[in-house]
């Protein structure tokens, strides 16, 4: 079972069938899917119960960012963990309403303490499309370091795009706390 996290003004929480009428509003414009990979445009209540059958894979860990305010849904973040070579990739998403105001980091800080602390992952890793350079900032605040571009790396839209990859070791992650 997924878990439940809390930061100051946020819940990390599993997914629910109940979700999917606030999830597609938010995670169906075409600015929030041309930020990620793995979100369609247009978004359809088939992509979201879709979705909601892979949050149920053991290896992937996703969940919705709601407000603690008011448990309004603002996001989704997640890890898709390699148990076996100990690291996880994060990814995370917000509605267009919700950028800018820190939810991003708060909620990635949070997984990534998750990720060390509960799951003892030794390393998280993370990928921004090269136009989408606000990403980039987020994973900085979160101290991952810039490792590289992946030239042309994957095909978005059909265009190839650029892939920036950031990492955090678990010692980097220790020594800064």
């Amino acid at each position: 079972m997924p878990p439940t996290l809390h930061t100051e003004r946020l819940t990390l929480r599993p997914y629910s069938p109940a979700d999917i009428p606030e999830l597609l509003p938010l995670i169906g414009t075409r600015e929030v899917a041309a930020t990620t990979l793995r979100i369609a445009h247009p978004y359809s209540e088939q992509d979201a119960k879709a979705f909601l059958h892979l949050t149920r894979d053991p290896d992937k860990i996703w969940l919705a960012i709601t407000l603690r305010s008011d448990g309004r849904q603002i996001g989704g973040i997640g890890l898709r963990v390699d148990p076996q070579h100990k690291h996880a990739e994060l990814g995370y998403w917000l509605g267009i309403e919700y950028w800018g105001k820190g939810y991003a980091t708060e909620a990635g800080r949070e997984m990534i303490r998750y990720a060390f602390e509960d799951l003892g992952m030794h390393r998280i890793f993370a990928s921004h499309f090269k136009q989408n350079p606000a990403s980039g900032r987020i994973l900085e605040k979160l101290r991952m370091r810039h490792e590289g571009c992946q030239r042309e790396h994957l095909l978005k839209w059909g265009q190839f795009v650029d892939s920036e990859l950031y990492g955090l070791l678990r010692q980097e992650w220790d020594a800064g706390e």
